[in-house]
């Protein structure tokens, strides 16, 4: 978790305790209302997959090219 999402948790946040046990006949009932209009969860789960891993990847092959050029000795 980002430094800055802790910090501002830690500033004004308000941790409730326990929200997901419990909470399965709910998730599951809100899920059902969304297929029954016709929301394809299947396609909306590899969608935001797909797009997760190539941000992911991303971000992954800027963290590689950063660290070796400080370690060739070059600026970040």
């Amino acid at each position: 978790m980002p430094e800055a999402t802790l910090d501002a948790t830690a500033d004004h946040g308000e941790i409730k305790g326990d929200t997901v046990t419990g909470g399965y006949e709910d998730a599951q009932a809100a899920l059902d209302k969304l297929t029954a209009v016709g929301i394809d969860l299947d396609d909306v789960v590899k969608v935001l997959e797909d797009e997760g891993v190539d941000k992911f990847e991303v971000s992954w092959k800027q963290l590689l090219e950063t660290v070796e050029k400080q370690l060739a000795g070059g600026a970040a």
